[in-house]
């Protein structure tokens, strides 16, 4: 399949790689129907998806079957109102049934909005206002389902509700409305058409630093997921991938969804209840997963488990990205399971924009090297570009004309969000790195989470990798705290593993720790143990929140 839209796949080194990478994207490229519906047409019983829950229930879907699925759903779709340019939230956690509405939703040109079932009833008001939601489907669970209820008061823009799982006053059954839809669905032509530039998909931000914005991406973002998926992941047909994400995640369209469909392989969906780490391994060895990635909070988890006690053997591959990798999580799972984590970065904003790609020799630690789809630089506040060592912004470069397959469009309804991080040809992503002599960078932190201390530059990340690799840290956020001397010192707000208890003679054993393991003037200067750390309902650790409480 990928044949179809690059001009050529094989590629003899990095070098090689980043210079000669080129996507073919034809104008009115639709995910749905060049991808999905081609290989329903070409290989009508190879396996798309397997799915399973915490209940013992399974269910393995063919692209034939995903085929059919979704044109019934573009035809549900259809009968209530939805139509190109239209809105529609999902709330659907990992129910297979996600996967069939986000096909035919792009199938009609509706503009969809993943979203998690963590959401309060303010969170979901501020979304359907921001984005003019007109329809939502959502899982029946509690309390999300009450939640969008309450909401409907101050949300005019809805016009309808679907359920998934279960029946209630008010609300469409899905799972019924799916069965007696009509199975044929011809694509639409002319001015109901949608692909290339329309608006296909929208995230909201995690909100680590304000409300959320609204990340719009278009019906060629899927292609450039193929980076992600066939040269950072290196999947092939006859792959069976797991990605842990809820749906709600831009890291569910990074992981089960675009890459993944475009080389073929299938995904593997763990509907589970909630994260038990021996439920997850249990079900990667029944189930004989070949490729794994989850976020760097998973593997914390993975390796305190006993991992000799599970056969993943069929694991070949294993990836993380979200957040950075702690060199200590990196080593501890390579001694239990013989596998290297290949790491990747990237935002909502985005496809993957570094990797440690198969002709790189991975460096622990490092994001690794630029993917060919960007032009990534990193520049100083003067906008020159850093010398190698030298901290400064990660940018993608040259955006002067098309935007390369992937990257966003802009932020949806908010020209100032935009043109703060979008100048000059430029999109600033708000990441702070250095890169080396070869070519890998290495992540800081977000810019404003650099810590500035007598004069020194201090990112949270590698004082807070110090601070893991000590057995009495569970999880830990570095900050600044203000100091009337050093105008900031560092801060540690520790989360303790079980056994251990805060003390005097803790902190000096955790900042004796830190001077060891890293250099001495980055030692944390205030520890403070908690029972948690406030986070953003993704799962990222709020230090905003934590140095507004301090200051």
């Amino acid at each position: 399949m990928i044949e179809r839209f690059l001009p050529r796949t094989k590629f003899d080194s990095y070098e090689d790689f980043k210079a000669n990478y080129q996507v073919n994207a034809p104008e009115d490229f639709n995910f749905a129907y060049d991808v999905m519906d081609a290989w329903a047409s070409e290989a009508p019983d190879k396996i798309a998806m397997v799915w399973c829950n915490d209940a013992g229930e399974e269910k393995i879907i063919c692209f034939q079957e995903l085929k059919r699925l979704s044109d019934k759903a573009a035809n549900f779709f259809k009968t209530q109102g939805i139509q190109k340019g239209d809105v529609v939230m999902t709330l659907l956690k990992r129910c297979w049934q996600y996967w069939v509405c986000t096909l035919a939703l792009e199938k009609l040109g509706a503009i969809s909005i993943p979203a998690t079932i963590q959401l309060t009833a303010k969170d979901i008001i501020y979304r359907n206002q921001a984005a003019s939601v007109k329809m939502i489907v959502s899982v029946a669970e509690e309390p999300i389902a009450t939640n969008v209820e309450q909401a409907m008061v101050q949300s005019p823009t809805v016009k309808c509700k679907a359920l998934v799982g279960g029946c209630r006053e008010g609300w469409l059954d899905f799972d019924t409305e799916l069965e007696k839809a009509c199975e044929k669905w011809v694509r639409p032509t002319g001015c109901d058409a949608a692909g290339g530039e329309d608006i296909m998909l929208m995230y909201f931000t995690s909100g680590t630093t304000g409300m959320p914005k609204i990340v719009v991406h278009d019906f060629y973002h899927p292609l450039g997921h193929i980076v992600t998926a066939h040269y950072w992941q290196q999947l092939r047909e006859e792959d069976l991938h797991l990605t842990v994400s809820d749906s709600g995640w831009a890291k569910c369209g990074w992981g089960k969804l675009y890459g993944q469909w475009i080389c073929g392989a299938a995904i593997f969906v763990y509907d589970m209840e909630r994260f038990v780490p021996d439920h997850l391994l249990k079900v990667m060895e029944k189930y004989q997963i070949t490729s794994f990635c989850a976020p760097p909070t998973i593997y914390r988890f993975l390796i305190k488990e006993d991992l000799s006690k599970y056969d993943l053997s069929s694991i070949k591959k294993a990836f993380t990205a979200g957040e950075p990798l702690n060199p200590e999580v990196y080593y501890q799972f390579k001694r239990a399971t013989g596998l290297n984590i290949l790491e990747g970065f990237g935002q909502s904003e985005t496809t993957v924009i570094c990797a440690n790609f198969e002709w790189n020799t991975p460096k622990i630690g490092s994001m690794g090297r630029p993917s060919p789809l960007y032009d990534i630089d990193i520049v100083g506040e003067n906008g020159r570009s850093c010398p190698a060592g030298s901290e400064g912004n990660i940018v993608i470069k040259n955006l002067d004309h098309r935007l390369p397959p992937g990257l966003f469009k802009g932020y949806y309804r908010d020209e100032e969000a935009t043109a703060k991080v979008w100048r000059d040809g430029t999109y600033h992503t708000g990441d702070v790195a250095w890169r080396d002599e070869a070519g890998y960078y290495w992540f800081v932190g977000r810019s404003d989470d650099v810590i500035k201390c007598s004069g020194y530059r201090i990112g949270p990340f590698e004082v807070e990798s110090a601070l893991i690799a000590h057995p009495a840290v569970l999880e830990c956020a570095v900050t600044a705290v203000p100091d009337e001397i050093r105008g900031q010192v560092v801060k540690a707000t520790v989360v303790l593993a079980k056994g251990y208890q805060g003390s005097d003679e803790l902190v000096k054993q955790l900042q004796a720790h830190v001077k060891k393991v890293t250099a001495p003037y980055k030692y944390p200067r205030v520890v403070e143990f908690v029972e948690e750390l406030p986070k953003t309902i993704s799962g990222k650790i709020k230090r905003n929140m934590i140095r507004q409480r301090d200051a």
